[in-house]
């Protein structure tokens, strides 16, 4: 029994170290598209460095969240030549709303409208009725959508719509690196999982098939891409309409960008049974939108299988054994947290990158098991189930 979970566990090690490298050559590919581009965005005659068509932004928002007023502010200073500014709510007076209209009073230069969906959205995903309220009435053709908890630096549209220079590509996503503003074990322990875990899953599927999805952060896509897959009112079922928006317009046949641009991911979940829904949450909807990938991300965690390899050769009286699997198993959390964390989004909580992520790596693996326990998730103070292919129902409704 001891040495069929030693094997059992030496297995797992073997797969999740083989990812490891994987996550490594992905860093490598990425940043080494990243100097390839630098040349270019310096010269004179760069088409990508002077493109900079004009751009309508989509802000979502839905209530007050801590620190709202500042993150909404780095949209308000950006260095772009034109751009307007759309937030949309559930409701006239909701809370989000009336912070940007407070803030807009102190950015009278950059044109910003503010629209709301007037009571009940039409869609069970509220935020996909907040965008085709904001699409119907964006002025420009190239429409950038980002998060409320998202935090940019004053080149982020000028990064975001270069790519855009290429008539071939549909949609430009980018990276992002947790904060935890708040502070607190559990934020913190969610947010290197942003950094590193999520990062990496996404350097991977970039290198080895290209990008098919994008993250909901920042989604910048092409009006006629949208009205190729139905509008946004198609997304209006599902609740990963990152992925949805993204595959529907690599499906569409045209590209979806990994952009070179970091953006700061702040953490709202300060409390252990927040975190734990907001992350639980993220990784069932991952299983029905893509339920093959997703049974095979058990193979990349280290820790439980180095775990379990350890008491299995203790348990053998081999503890050099033990202690070297158990080693090797941290190492490679090690190797993909200076891969993804610090040298792609440049994360520089190095304390939590070293101690606090092969911590998330098997808090991680909880997440994955779990998610195959139960098919409800709670989003907004409701109660839904998970459908094949990702989409949402009401649970009252069930």
């Amino acid at each position: 029994m001891l040495l069929t979970l030693l094997l059992f566990g030496t297995f797992g090690l073997l797969t999740s170290t083989v990812f490891a490298a994987m996550v490594a050559a992905g860093a490598w590919h990425h940043l080494r598209g990243r100097r390839d581009s630098e040349p270019v965005s310096q010269g004179v005659g760069c088409q990508a460095s002077s493109f900079t068509p004009p751009v309508s932004l989509l802000k979502p928002l839905h209530g007050a969240e801590p620190g709202l007023a500042e993150h909404l502010a780095t949209f308000f200073e950006q260095d772009y030549p034109e751009f307007e500014l759309l937030f949309c709510a559930c409701a006239e007076r909701d809370a989000g709303l009336e912070t940007a209209r407070k803030l807009a009073q102190r950015y009278p230069q950059v044109k910003a409208r503010f629209l709301w969906t007037d009571g009940q959205p039409a869609y069970i995903n509220a935020k996909v009725a907040s965008l085709e309220t904001m699409t119907r009435e964006a002025a420009h053709d190239l429409l950038i959508i980002s998060d409320s908890d998202v935090r940019v630096t004053p080149d982020y549209l000028r990064a975001v719509a270069a790519p855009f220079a290429d008539p071939t590509v549909g949609a430009v996503t980018c990276l992002y690196r947790g904060v935890a503003a708040q502070g607190g074990l559990w934020a913190r322990l969610e947010a290197v999982g942003m950094s590193v875990a999520m990062t990496a899953g996404v350097l991977v599927a970039n290198l080895l098939e290209g990008m098919q999805f994008a993250l909901g952060p920042t989604m910048a896509v092409r009006r006629g891409c949208v009205e190729r897959m139905g509008g946004m009112g198609s997304m209006g079922d599902y609740c990963s309409d990152d992925y949805i928006l993204g595959n529907q317009v690599y499906l569409g046949g045209s590209r979806v960008v990994l952009s070179r641009h970091t953006i700061d991911h702040i953490v709202l979940n300060a409390s252990f049974l927040d975190s734990l829904r907001h992350q639980a949450r993220w990784m069932k909807s991952t299983r029905f939108s893509r339920p093959k990938g997703h049974f095979g991300t058990a193979l990349t965690f280290s820790m439980p299988f180095a775990l379990l390899a350890m008491g299995a050769a203790l348990g053998m009286r081999r503890p050099l054994l033990g202690w070297g699997l158990l080693a090797v198993g941290v190492l490679t959390r090690w190797t993909i947290a200076w891969a993804a964390g610090r040298a792609v989004v440049n994360d520089r909580s190095l304390l939590d990158l070293v101690v606090l992520y092969p911590v998330r790596d098997l808090m991680g693996f909880g997440f994955w098991a779990a998610s195959y326990v139960s098919s409800r998730i709670l989003w907004r103070g409701r109660w839904y189930d998970l459908l094949a292919g990702g989409r949402m129902r009401a649970a009252d409704e069930g």
